[in-house]
């Protein structure tokens, strides 16, 4: 958890509210991660297995290109997964994500139509659940990838709570 950032001096709404940001867990990271390795067996093993027996050895080189590729997207995985950020408030659900475009998403509780927590079996394998909430308008649907399925669950519970909690008023 990060507090006392000056992204969170800006986002707090007013003078005294202090905005308590949640970090995604590793387990999310390191899915991504086991995956890129897969991925990049299958295609250094197609890249440099079949060039090399149809054209010659040297043409096996041509295997170091997905290996370089996901050497490079280690790094970019980890700058991701270190962007991922939500924030519980009194009135509303922020999210912030993004590395070279940050984008911030406010959720208000009382906008919020359904909230469902989803697992596919690769994220039932490390653990992990995904948490994402409809709103009226498409454009300020959110997604909060990657938790533990018992924070995904508390969150729903506490968003579905305070989402008919604001929209009786209206």
């Amino acid at each position: 958890m990060e507090t006392g950032s000056p992204r969170e001096a800006g986002m707090a709404g007013t003078p005294g509210d202090e905005t308590v940001w949640r970090a995604l867990p590793p387990g999310l990271l390191r899915m991504r991660r086991l995956l890129l390795v897969l991925w990049t067996a299958a295609l250094a093993l197609a890249a440099g297995l079949l060039p090399g027996l149809l054209a010659g050895p040297a043409w096996a080189a041509f295997a170091l290109l997905p290996v370089a590729c996901a050497a490079w997207c280690w790094r970019l995985l980890g700058r991701n997964w270190r962007s991922w950020r939500y924030a519980e408030r009194a009135d509303d659900l922020l999210i912030s994500r993004g590395v070279l475009w940050r984008e911030e998403t406010v959720v208000p509780y009382g906008r919020m139509q359904l909230v469902e927590v989803t697992s596919g079996p690769v994220e039932r394998r490390f653990g992990l659940a995904t948490v994402q909430l409809h709103t009226a308008a498409a454009a300020t649907d959110a997604t909060i990838p990657g938790l533990d399925p018992t924070e995904a669950e508390r969150l729903r519970d506490r968003l579905t709570e305070l989402g008919e909690a604001r929209s009786a008023g209206l």
